[in-house]
């Protein structure tokens, strides 16, 4: 199953231009900076913009089709709509809250119960509670809750962590993971964050000034080298590993495709799956390998291609490792003076490896 969106809204000095067809399991990010189209395009999925010549389907179900002058208002599609703010009502509890949302699906389409997706996010214990009494992070919950209760064929997430401090953010990222993985519930998630892009999303859409820049699985389009400008200095890619081991010395050991690298000790077992960021500018290159040098991590790389970044000075070395990518940002001397080039063998030394799962 997948889901097709074609869209194209002019706002005179703005227009939204977009042809997608997109997985239909797994979290999809729509990713740009401020005005590139994401929230419009997002709101043309649930029907509240109508878009001119606009087609969304998932699977054979179609919501909209211009072509045929067939149009679903929003409030008869199956879709669950996460925003920027919780917009609870403030005089339900929060089972009050959540009620509201399972009332919108006729009982016998009914997918999923209260209590289970109560237990799941963590709010069992505030059901009793009003909004007023909650933090941001078991606000933006109760939201999630009430938004996956109404049943949806696919839950529409527009930045739903923009108003939470970095605090409430990572206490709410793991309840999301856990939703998509337990219902699999296709997802698609509206952020300018680049770490929650990284550490959730499956697949990826840039968007920039309301055109299509790129469309594809997470790691394919985070290792391009043309789109630099997408990500700035938050360049880099994701990797997924196994811990293979935990070391005495207060580390982990992780395996890869492209061989292991070490991070800070993690609580997971042994075996257990993790996803990692590497970003460009933690990555070094040396021809031979570095017997004196306090990096830790050294695999070796082949070069696949250069590109010219944003900053003078300066550019992007995609590398294979063992089938795997990885980015390195050097300054253009460095390229220079070492001739990197496509095909060169090499040592690609990491600085730093962050852990998003």
């Amino acid at each position: 199953m997948n889901i097709e969106a074609r869209f194209r809204i002019d706002r005179g000095s703005f227009t939204l231009d977009v042809d997608l067809c997109l997985p239909g399991q797994g979290i999809t990010a729509l990713f740009g900076h401020s005005g590139s189209g994401k929230t419009t395009c997002l709101r043309a999925m649930a029907g509240l913009e109508r878009a001119s010549n606009g087609y969304f389907a998932i699977g054979r179900q179609v919501w909209q089709d211009e072509s045929r002058a067939y149009f679903v208002p929003p409030h008869q599609r199956a879709l669950g709509y996460v925003f920027q703010e919780a917009s609870l009502f403030a005089h339900l509890s929060v089972r009050g809250n959540m009620a509201f949302g399972q009332k919108r699906s006729p009982a016998g389409d009914r997918r999923f119960s209260l209590p289970v997706i109560a237990e799941l996010l963590g709010i069992a214990p505030l059901l009793d509670r009003s909004p007023a009494e909650l933090s941001g992070g078991e606000r933006q919950r109760v939201a999630l809750a009430r938004a996956v209760l109404t049943s949806p064929q696919i839950l529409l997430m527009d930045e739903p962590l923009a108003a939470l401090d970095l605090k409430r953010k990572l206490e709410i990222l793991p309840y999301l993971e856990r939703l998509q993985r337990e219902f699999a519930l296709p997802i698609i998630y509206v952020s300018h964050s680049p770490d929650e892009v990284a550490r959730l999303a499956d697949h990826l859409v840039l968007l920039d000034q309301g055109k299509l820049v790129a469309s594809g699985p997470l790691k394919d389009v985070l290792s391009r080298i043309d789109l630099p400008a997408a990500f700035a200095d938050d360049a880099g890619v994701v990797i997924e590993a196994r811990i293979a081991a935990q070391d005495d010395d207060g580390l982990s050991r992780l395996e890869f495709a492209g061989g292991e690298i070490y991070v800070s000790r993690r609580d997971e077992p042994i075996g257990a799956l993790v996803r990692c960021r590497i970003h460009a500018r933690n990555v070094s290159l040396a021809l031979v390998p570095q017997l004196h040098s306090s990096i830790l991590n050294s695999v070796d790389a082949t070069v696949v291609a250069l590109a010219p970044t944003d900053t003078p000075g300066h550019v992007l070395v995609r590398l294979d490792v063992a089938g795997a990518a990885l980015l390195a940002r050097i300054t253009g001397r460095s390229a220079d003076k070492m001739q990197i080039r496509p095909g060169l063998a090499l040592k690609a030394q990491i600085k730093a490896v962050a852990l998003l799962a």
